[in-house]
């Protein structure tokens, strides 16, 4: 048996341990067969010397991550002592404040948590268009909404649109009960979601009666013109070739859009393509559109979904069918050899 003792002075001991201690009931779950106490400042191990300096390690980060944040949800508190591997252990701790994209509720901080949800950051500064596809859970949505907030707050928009065609498998927006309103609000739900963890409720409300942040379904899109906008295109998956041309068309001047989707999981009827795909790939090479391919590294959701994730891929495989991403990546890469045999054409006539 052996027995150590870790000082958390540095720290906030109500940060450490949680409201009612949900925080030492989580990590006394993941190491059940540890004694664990708790004093003040204080948090004493009892147990074998293997579990002792594991949970130790995991303490440690976790009070390493409180001394630069000051703050840390029971989602990230449970997401670091689960975490076995490097890069897991380098997403909490490295994280600059600098970083931070949005300040939420109750001090909440909102950031891009893996490497290719920073690059969808870096890419959506430098260009007016981006392109994130990738399976459900990779913070697509919620990196999106957290960048037009930021945008807002920094008064470099005058607003926020938040967009998503109203297309669920197996469901009808007419066999919905209530009005309009009540019939396109669930479709647009995860939205909301998002909002609510960037936006005091307050100011949330303000924002939405004002129309400072509107969100609406894709069909309301036609016929306008959106200026100094920043706006979120949701599950474009769901959106036919002519409302995804219709969407893109509707940028106006000072205005930003980011186009979310999962290639793996379309709604549409089987009589009907996917917009997205064929504008992801024709849009490529133009200076301005940026795309970003997320994977299941970058879910940040239950642990589960990653393997959920990896099983339908391997199903995939095993079963000889091409992987809707994959059939995607391939249509790409036929298209850029196209462009550049086209390019080679063209300057070989130039040359007569």
């Amino acid at each position: 048996m052996t027995e150590t003792i870790i000082s958390l002075e540095t720290v906030n001991p109500i940060e450490f341990f949680g409201v009612n201690n949900g925080k030492l009931d989580i990590l006394k779950k993941k190491f059940p067969l540890l004694k664990i106490l708790s004093r003040g400042t204080q948090i004493k191990l009892s147990g074998s010397p293997e579990q002792v300096e594991s949970a130790k390690e995991k303490i440690e980060l976790i009070v390493q991550y409180l001394e630069r944040n000051g703050h840390m949800s029971e989602n990230y508190f449970e997401q670091i002592l689960g975490g076995d591997d490097a890069e897991t252990v380098d997403n909490f701790i490295d994280r600059n404040p600098n970083d931070i994209l949005v300040f939420g509720p109750n001090g909440k901080t909102v950031r891009a948590r893996t490497i290719n949800q920073k690059r969808l950051v870096q890419v959506a500064e430098k260009n007016d268009i981006v392109f994130a596809i990738g399976p459900a859970g990779t913070g697509k949505t919620y990196t999106a909404v957290a960048l037009a907030v930021r945008a807002l707050k920094n008064k470099m928009v005058k607003k926020i649109i938040l967009t998503r065609p109203a297309v669920e498998a197996g469901e009808s927006l007419g066999f919905l009960p209530g009005d309009l309103k009540e019939k396109i609000d669930p479709y647009l739900r995860p939205l909301y979601d998002a909002l609510d963890d960037m936006i005091p409720a307050d100011k949330l409300g303000y924002y939405m009666s004002t129309r400072v942040i509107e969100i609406a379904p894709l069909a309301y899109m036609r016929g306008r013109t959106l200026d100094n906008a920043f706006i979120i295109l949701d599950e474009a998956q769901n959106s036919t070739d002519l409302q995804l041309k219709m969407f893109l068309t509707r940028i106006g001047a000072n205005a930003k859009a980011i186009i979310t989707g999962d290639l793996t999981q379309i709604d549409l009827p089987k009589n009907q393509r996917s917009g997205l795909e064929k504008a992801a790939r024709i849009l490529r090479n133009i200076d301005g559109i940026a795309h970003i391919e997320l994977d299941e590294e970058d879910v940040v959701r239950h642990r589960l979904v990653k393997a959920i994730i990896r099983a339908y891929d391997r199903d995939h495989r095993e079963n000889g069918d091409v992987h809707p991403q994959q059939h995607w990546r391939d249509k790409v890469q036929k298209f850029d050899r196209n462009e550049r045999s086209d390019d080679k054409k063209e300057a070989s006539e130039d040359k007569k």
